[in-house]
């Protein structure tokens, strides 16, 4: 295990583009750390420059408190795991967990690399097809017999090179179960790149959101979620994504398309002076109202409910609205931030499955406004962010990591003296 330092670590091209703009993160012993982001906002880059596949063109790189940035990728001691497997096709699997230790001629013997294979391979459930070459493999297989070759080496770190986005969304969702059992299990640092936030959300101890070469938040899942610093950060986190409405500001109130928000006192001096801003409200605050039990101090509204998505456990509801023309070149630009389509402006209401709102027709809605997220249109900024709040959530997030290290130590150290 090893502890990962980037100390203002700059990625320049030719052209000059800084494809990663001043990246500084400390990677804890032990720890699950995603960088996530958009298309071309320079995670994998990253990824590449910790395991020594492209120059540092400033900054420094350290593993273990040493300076990294010269060594080649052999040096460092860290195991890649790509988005294509890299397997040898005329090999079986016995033989492709087994490579990285016979590059090493003479260091294993023939009974150690046989160990180690099986150890993975069991770890891994690939008991059943070691003597089966990849070609004969389903997508997910072969991924856990490229995770099995990564853990045979006893590596410092795992990095993973968006490892799941082959695959069909079941086996995706199954993966991220085997890639976070097995990481806890090692206890190993480990660095995972992935453009899917829903995989950020459910691997991570901590997320590096990026946006074009910049680091905007590295912070638990929770913290994300529920404390961003900025309106990118509250954009990408979360499924389906944060509602951004445009409200002005009149008096003591923020007035949005379908309803007046009474302001809390501690953002009132926050939001003086401004005409408008952006209020985001994730989908799942919003309640049928015609439930009844709302509590105290929310507010209650009626809107037309265009279009209706029942999905079981859930439904969706989506309720269209005319964007304040001030506001709108902001959130197109969000939205292709985002790899959105800007088709048009609406708002997502997660509801009760037993909802019953016939589309086109007029829903009572309610939402709690301490639930609101407030944003200056100029500067982006999260005007709610509460510090305290966020400092809470990092370090009971932290906490909450190192207990489930330690159970999984205990628990290695149980079936190693059984």
């Amino acid at each position: 295990m090893s502890q990962i330092k980037l100390d203002h670590i700059v990625k320049k091209y030719g052209d000059g583009f800084p494809a990663v703009n001043d990246v500084s993160i400390d990677i804890a012993d032990g720890e699950f750390m995603i960088l996530v982001g958009p298309s071309g906002c320079g995670k994998s880059t990253l990824l590449r420059m910790i395991v020594g596949l492209e120059d540092i063109t400033s900054g420094d790189l350290s593993i273990d408190g040493k300076r990294v940035n010269d060594l080649a990728p052999r040096q460092r001691n860290l195991a890649m795991v790509f988005q294509n497997y890299a397997l040898y096709p005329h090999l079986t699997v016995y033989e492709n967990i087994a490579f990285p230790l016979r590059l090493e001629k003479g260091k294993h013997s023939e009974a150690e690399i046989d160990a180690a294979v099986r150890k993975a391979s069991a770890m891994l459930e690939l008991n059943d097809h070691l003597e089966r070459k990849p070609g004969n493999l389903s997508g997910g297989q072969r991924q856990r017999v490229a995770m099995g070759r990564a853990i045979v080496r006893q590596a410092d770190a795992f990095l993973f090179d968006e490892p799941l986005s082959n695959l069909d969304a079941k086996l995706r969702g199954q993966m991220r179960t085997e890639i976070a059992r097995m990481q806890r299990r090692m206890g190993i640092t480990t660095v995972y790149v992935t453009h899917d936030q829903t995989e950020a959300m459910t691997l991570g101890d901590r997320v590096a959101v990026l946006k074009k070469g910049v680091l905007q938040q590295c912070a638990s899942p929770r913290e994300l979620y529920e404390q961003p610093v900025n309106l990118f950060v509250a954009g990408f986190i979360g499924s389906p994504p944060m509602n951004f409405i445009p409200a002005r500001v009149e008096g003591q109130s923020l007035r949005l398309p379908f309803v007046d928000v009474p302001i809390p006192g501690d953002l009132a001096a926050k939001v003086a002076g401004k005409e408008i801003v952006i209020v985001g409200i994730r989908p799942e605050y919003f309640k049928d109202a015609s439930f009844g039990n709302l509590g105290p101090g929310m507010v209650d509204f009626k809107a037309v409910v265009d279009q209706t998505e029942w999905l079981g456990d859930t439904q969706y509801g989506y309720i269209p609205f005319e964007a304040d023309g001030s506001v709108l070149a902001t959130l197109e630009e969000l939205d292709r931030e985002l790899d959105g389509e800007s088709l048009r402006t609406q708002v997502t209401v997660s509801i009760d499955p037993n909802s019953r709102i016939p589309e086109g027709d007029e829903a009572h809605l309610a939402f709690d406004p301490k639930l609101m997220h407030v944003f200056d249109p100029q500067t982006q900024l999260c005007l709610t962010r509460d510090e305290a709040v966020a400092a809470a959530i990092a370090e009971q997030s932290e906490r909450f990591r190192k207990r489930a290290l330690e159970r999984a130590r205990e628990r290695d150290a149980r079936e190693s003296a059984s």
